[in-house]
């Protein structure tokens, strides 16, 4: 079983603007010591981010990172991203670098030039009632790992609500294809003997396994965060800590990636995951 050194969770956000409140890294060491906020509150931007990842690469870290963020889009229920579009891409890799061909001028990672893009808004619910004729209706569709999850996922291709999650995996397909392959991605990427590797995760079911109660997951104070470290076999940071819900959510997941990349099961999920949802639809680590 491949063992890392380090872990760390990245809570995204696909806002406007470049240094975001949204974002925060927490990171922690394979033994028990308590997950660090990597970074004061507030001084993230997604280039940042982007700088940060290529340091944990350049230095070959034996890294774990998770990105509450997903890697792609819904494919096999319709067997194309985007059906009846000519330049719908035939796979996730393929998707990155069509959302950031499409945004490459747009400051911050920003991703808005894409759902505003005459062909792929059909396939978006937008605010003010902009509802694409492709969007497909009701919930949205979702990618097959997404009804596999007590998690409760929104479709990402609804960008309406406190739970819509499109603008975020938009903005983090751009910094995906930005990597340029430098550290490896699962599942589109086997499972690297050493080095720094990304995972998309949802940090709720962190929160789950901490023994936060499922729509309850978010903490926003010391103690709460401290009882679900606890639970995870790990100390509190040291004080002072800033505390908000995306603090939370890094500090918590990333302790529970510690134990969780031990368990087998969850690097080989049962099927539908297989070599096709691999290339298209990806995974989300932690749904067996």
């Amino acid at each position: 079983m491949r063992r890392f050194t380090r872990f760390a969770c990245i809570d995204w956000s696909g806002a406007r603007g470049e240094r975001l409140p949204g974002i925060a890294v927490a990171e922690c060491h394979a033994d028990a010591g308590p997950p660090r906020l990597a970074g004061p509150p507030g001084s993230w931007s997604r280039q940042t981010v982007l700088d940060w990842l290529v340091d944990r690469a350049d230095e070959s870290a034996d890294m774990l990172i998770g990105f509450d963020f997903s890697a792609s889009f819904p494919f096999a229920d319709r067997g194309a991203f985007f059906p009846g579009w000519d330049r719908s891409p035939a796979d996730a890799r393929a998707l990155w670098a069509l959302v950031d061909g499409i945004c490459e001028d747009e400051p911050h990672l920003g991703a808005n030039g894409f759902v505003d893009h005459e062909d792929a808004a059909r396939h978006f619910r937008r605010h003010r009632g902009r509802e694409g004729v492709d969007f497909g209706g009701g919930a949205g569709r979702m990618r097959l790992v997404e009804t596999r999850t007590q998690a409760r996922p929104a479709s990402c291709f609804n960008l309406v609500g406190a739970k819509q999650v499109g603008k975020s995996s938009l903005t983090g397909m751009r910094l995906l294809h930005r990597l340029a392959g430098r550290i490896p991605v699962w599942p589109f990427d086997p499972l690297p003997e050493k080095g720094p590797l990304i995972v998309e995760i949802y940090t709720s079911i962190a929160a789950v396994a901490a023994g936060r109660p499922p729509g309850r997951t978010k903490m926003r104070d010391a103690t709460s965060i401290a009882q679900a470290l606890a639970a995870l076999g790990s100390a509190p940071p040291p004080a002072p800590e800033h505390h908000d819900d995306h603090s939370a959510e890094a500090l918590v997941t990333a302790a529970w990636l510690r134990i969780a990349a031990g368990q087998p099961h969850l690097w080989h999920p049962a099927p539908p995951f297989s070599p096709a949802i691999t290339a298209t639809e990806g995974w989300t680590f932690g749904v067996a």
